[in-house]
């Protein structure tokens, strides 16, 4: 936990579900080989590789455990950044606890930069249709990992942070192929400014057929969205938990960051239970 903090508020809620330009030249690995990255005590390599999404072709950064499997996974939708690289740090986090990391590239971004047009950045109509067609993009992936030989694919989950966290949520009200999500600041940057954004999340929350569980830091940009939304799951009796902790730093940015991964997250323990849940 955060040295010298206050004991982090818990809210737990747990209801019966009525529904169960700068860029790497290395060229990338192509399915069907479908290789599998190395992990050694002290170094956690990716692999690169490239998967369908439609007409598309995109590419993400695939983790995976010592040993034959099957293991479970998580699917890590980045944020709006560009450039959203391997994400080592969420890397270090769940390999060590045994899970398959997929990072996926989505249209626009990074690795997938060329493959079509990222979401704009903004407030609007216009922003939420793009979010919405951006996840295709989460599903293939989701899609992509269940055929992976060492993947149970009845144990694959969804995380993703601030961009990412609604492309989570999102996941979540379609559920293809996953069994839980994990909502990192989902919306937070945007959600005191954007009424359509807001509107879109709660029916998105409302229809999860999955768990979810909303996680942010005090002195995130507003805790809102998490607070409103797993408000929102409830009142629909589908199954949620809220962790609301104490602040991350000194700044909004700050706790905005707080999604960050490493060996020993304030938030490790808490996720690793929800996902290891039955």
């Amino acid at each position: 936990m955060l040295g010298g903090m206050k004991r982090t508020t818990i809210v737990k809620v747990l209801l019966l579900a009525t529904c169960g330009k700068k860029r790497d030249d290395a060229p990338p690995l192509t399915p069907p080989t479908r290789p599998a990255p190395t992990h050694h005590a002290d170094t956690i390599e990716p692999a690169l590789v490239t998967f369908a999404s439609g007409e598309l072709t995109l590419s993400g950064f695939l983790y995976k455990p010592a040993g034959d499997g099957p293991f479970p996974a998580v699917v890590y939708n980045h944020g709006s950044e560009p450039l959203p690289g391997p994400k080592p740090d969420q890397a270090r986090f769940y390999v060590a606890h045994g899970f398959v990391l997929f990072v996926p590239h989505r249209r626009g971004h990074g690795r997938s930069k060329d493959a079509g047009s990222a979401e704009p950045i903004g407030a609007g109509p216009d922003v939420i249709d793009a979010l919405v067609a951006q996840n295709d993009d989460v599903l293939a992936a989701i899609a992509y990992v269940a055929a992976l030989p060492y993947v149970n694919p009845k144990r694959i989950a969804v995380a993703g942070c601030s961009y990412g966290g609604i492309e989570t949520l999102l996941a979540a009200e379609r559920a293809t192929g996953i069994y839980a999500a994990v909502d990192f600041a989902g919306g937070a940057m945007r959600w005191d400014i954007d009424p359509a954004l807001q509107a879109r999340m709660k029916t998105a929350a409302r229809a999860a057929k999955v768990p979810v569980m909303f996680v942010q830091a005090e002195n995130d940009y507003s805790i809102a969205p998490s607070k409103v939304l797993s408000a929102e799951m409830a009142a629909a009796h589908k199954p949620m938990q809220l962790r609301i902790y104490p602040a991350n730093g000194t700044s909004p940015e700050d706790g905005h960051h707080f999604c960050a991964g490493g060996d020993h997250p304030a938030w490790g323990d808490d996720v690793l239970a929800f996902l290891n849940q039955p």
